[in-house]
């Protein structure tokens, strides 16, 4: 059979290799199994979504447009400009594209961004090391080279920006940046994101913001990607979010991950191009879908509500660990990031004597060309089920390790 020869470098998926380690060891305690490893919102979705997809059952037979209805793009449009504070407004024609949620924008993107390589230069995708495996996954199937920049507590889990030598810059096509990010919860402020953005411009890449975390935070809402290009100003085509696009998504702030709705925006010459790669290949959202996101995305008591509950988690896990395995509030996001030592075994032993799923940090990293993996001696723990559920398992966790 042949195939495509880049299947054989995208690694394997972290929830692959975690089935692999758990296969065959059945858990002692006789409970039902709780999965911590994923981060699947657990809380229902606000009666508005069900109440509109009813309302506009009449639009079951009608293809969808390609870049979302009118409607759905000035919501989101007006959502950004106001929840962002932007002086310059977001054009929904020509700013915002329609996603069937952001992990199919994610991987789109740099098919879009990549152009085709030289023998002797290849080009580059950047992504923070641990990853979400779509950004690597889309940097090898567009024929680049995904280069992971260590995202550690040195570097605050962030890349180091200053790090980056100019011989990889110039041959950058993307740069994928989560905040906040995944696992860690860290949260780009101004000054680093304005950096990212003045690095993006100077050698011509695209810089492509994974902000679908963006709406669940602790203390401070996290400054956005087109915030930060409000800041920097216009670039040479005078287009102020010139070669940034920024993705968000309904999964986390609504809780519909099923509603499978998002959105990109940024570059208006990359949203039309972008616009131009879905019509071949991308499915679009159903038009009475759409009226539901469209209505989610006017509605914010919904979203303090939510945000209002991930807190109450993160308090429930504050007063279990204390200072334990590392424990610090995540400022967005409801992962926590947690040094345990051999992770793996972390990992096996909970499921083996507590029934606890969690994903093992190296599962998420990569070894770099030292040979150092950020993500090993770390679990990841998405804090999604309810602040009893959380602390009954956290108690389980000091108790077994």
């Amino acid at each position: 059979m042949i195939v495509n020869e880049r299947m054989e470098r995208l690694g394997d998926n972290p929830f692959t290799r975690l089935a692999e380690l758990l296969k065959g060891i059945a858990p002692r305690a006789n409970r039902p199994a709780l999965a911590l490893s994923v981060g699947e919102p657990q809380h229902q979705p606000p009666a508005l979504l069900a109440e509109t997809v009813a309302a506009h059952a009449d639009k079951w037979n009608l293809y969808p447009g390609g870049n979302g209805t009118p409607e759905l793009r000035g919501a989101v449009a007006a959502w950004l400009t106001r929840r962002y504070g932007l002086r310059t407004p977001v054009d929904p024609d020509r700013h915002v594209l329609s996603l069937a949620g952001s992990k199919e924008g994610l991987f789109l993107a740099a098919q879009l961004a990549v152009p085709e390589g030289r023998p002797d230069r290849r080009p580059v995708v950047l992504l923070p090391n641990p990853y979400y495996m779509v950004y690597s996954g889309s940097a090898v199937m567009a024929g680049a080279e995904p280069v992971l920049l260590p995202a550690t507590a040195e570097t605050g889990f962030l890349p180091d920006l200053a790090a980056i030598p100019a011989e990889l810059l110039g041959r950058t096509a993307a740069f994928y940046l989560c905040s906040p990010a995944n696992p860690q919860g860290t949260t780009a402020d101004l000054a680093y994101l304005t950096a990212a953005i003045s690095l993006a411009r100077t050698h011509n890449f695209v810089l492509m913001i994974d902000e679908c975390y963006a709406e669940i935070w602790d203390k401070v809402p996290p400054v956005g990607g087109l915030e930060a290009c409000q800041a920097v100003g216009p670039g040479e085509a005078g287009d102020v979010f010139e070669n940034v696009l920024v993705f968000h998504s309904l999964s986390k702030r609504s809780s519909a991950a099923g509603l499978r709705s998002g959105f990109v925006a940024g570059d208006a010459r990359l949203i039309k191009q972008f616009m131009k790669l879905r019509s071949f290949g991308a499915p679009q959202v159903s038009l009475p879908l759409q009226a539901a996101a469209t209505a989610l995305w006017q509605d914010e008591a919904h979203v303090e509500i939510n945000r209002a509950r991930y807190r109450l988690k993160i308090d429930a896990a504050e007063a279990v660990l204390g200072d334990r395995f590392g424990f610090y509030r995540p400022p967005g996001g409801f992962f926590l990031w947690l040094k345990v030592g051999d992770s793996e075994q972390a990992a096996t032993t909970l499921w083996r004597e507590a029934a606890i799923r969690t994903l093992p940090g190296a599962f998420i990293g990569r070894p770099g060309p030292d040979g150092f993996n950020p993500g090993e001696g770390y679990l990841r723990l998405a804090l999604v089920h309810e602040p009893a559920v959380i602390t009954e398992a956290l108690q389980q966790m000091i108790h077994l390790l």
